[in-house]
């Protein structure tokens, strides 16, 4: 990974990575970053750059439809990159429109052709002029909506769906649209929160493991030794909402283990107590994840559908199942213009048959929890209804917190606590 100086440069690379690539830009980003050697200030901007322009890509294409005569699908693809930079910089930052319409074009024909400024610097000189008013929103209230806060007509469909309510619905879009501060736990047994206050990080308020941090959590010594980890609230929460239900010398599974983030947080804790924990990942390069974070336990790799009957039965079952990942749009910007409602529905019969598969192996009096980053009823409240239809033998355990829904079910949100979309569904075998 070559050396990149400039931070508008280094953000497209970045872009186009995730645009031709299938790259994820919270992956890829901190790598350029690291390899860099900008400024503070500069690796701040071309962050911004990146997951701002993803975020709001839709509605930048918008701006650029209505200045171009071209349609998107003729302009070059790294023309397409550069201009979205470009608009981000006129519509959503406080950067100069001089100096954002000029370093655009620099960048434009550095990377496409010196032909191709002379079409960036008019289409943005339009775009200037232009305002919210000037893009003829559609007048279907989920359709202007989409537009106008960049998500795709489904996902806030869904939303609405959940929320039942257009003020709501709007301060999740506009929380989605907002970057997400890194959110820190010290595994127990292995650091501490005030090992992290001591490095810089700020508490969050009624967690004794978690922390926020504004810089790069690689200068933590508690993170690159991995006794700490990076995880949103969301998923510590369900995590330790789960651990409620231990008790000593049990037996606990983590099906669907990769990364490893809440198999770091489960295994820490049993082994400060007493049980055994396993962890299986599917994915062999995931599973190598799972080994550097978890200490002291059994990382195992199968589909999850299919485990070998020598594994057992558990007392206890994680299926953090995949989903469409709708609730974690801060994070992972480029999800929304990913994720179809082909993948919507491959991923429910997936998540159904997992649970399935858990229920075989899961002992009598044992508990099952299902998480999804997700807020689609599809992949949350309709999956578990599902579920207990099929399996009768299964009844709901209620869930102790304020938030938790008629059925004693949660749903995180974004605009409500600042986390991921997280949804938690605990079931126990009769």
């Amino acid at each position: 990974m070559r050396v990149i100086s400039d931070a508008r440069l280094l953000a497209f690379e970045a872009l186009i990575e995730v645009e031709e690539s299938g790259a994820y830009s919270n992956l890829l980003l901190p790598k350029l970053l690291s390899k860099s050697d900008l400024p503070k200030v500069d690796k701040a901007f071309a962050a911004e750059l990146v997951y701002g322009s993803l975020r709001l890509k839709a509605r930048h294409d918008l701006y650029i439809s209505k200045a171009s005569t071209r349609s998107l699908e003729d302009i070059d693809t790294k023309v397409l990159i550069a201009l979205r930079l470009g608009v981000h910089q006129l519509k959503e930052m406080r950067v100069p429109s001089h100096a954002a319409i000029n370093e655009t074009v620099e960048l434009a024909k550095r990377v496409a052709g010196k032909s191709t400024g002379g079409f960036v610097n008019a289409l943005l000189r339009k775009i200037d002029d232009f305002s919210m008013e000037d893009l003829a929103l559609p007048t279907d209230m989920q359709a202007r909506l989409a537009a106008e806060y960049s998500h795709p007509e489904w996902i806030v469909s869904s939303y609405f769906d959940s929320l039942k309510n257009q003020v709501e619905v709007e301060r999740l879009l506009r929380a989605n649209n907002l970057p997400a501060r890194p959110t820190l736990i010290a595994w127990p047994g292995r650091s501490t929160q005030n090992e992290l206050v001591e490095a810089g990080a700020n508490v969050i308020e009624g967690s004794v493991v978690a922390a926020s941090y504004d810089g790069d959590p690689g200068d933590i010594d508690a993170i690159r030794e991995r006794r700490a980890g990076v995880q949103d609230l969301g998923s510590q929460i369900v995590v330790e909402k789960f651990l409620r239900t231990y008790q000593p010398g049990l037996r606990w599974l983590d099906l669907c283990a990769g990364p490893g983030g809440k198999a770091a947080y489960l295994s820490s804790y049993i082994n400060l107590h007493e049980g055994e924990f396993i962890a299986n990942e599917i994915s062999s390069e995931r599973a190598k994840l799972v080994t550097q974070v978890v200490e002291k336990s059994e990382v195992i790799n199968h589909d999850g559908r299919n485990l070998p009957s020598e594994i057992g039965s558990f007392d206890r079952i994680l299926i953090d199942a995949p989903c469409t990942g709708i609730g974690a749009l801060r994070r992972r910007p480029e999800v929304r213009w990913r994720r179809t409602l082909q993948d919507l529905k491959n991923l429910t019969t997936l998540q159904s048959e997992l649970m399935d598969a858990a229920a075989l192996h899961l002992k009598s009096e044992g508990v099952l929890a299902y998480v999804t980053c997700s807020s689609h009823q599809a992949e949350t409240k309709f999956q578990i209804r599902s579920f207990l239809k099929r399996n009768a033998e299964f009844t709901r355990v209620p869930i102790e917190d304020s938030r938790s829904d008629e059925d004693g079910e949660l749903q995180l949100w974004p605009h409500r606590d600042n986390c991921d979309a997280m949804f938690l569904s605990m079931l126990q075998k009769g």
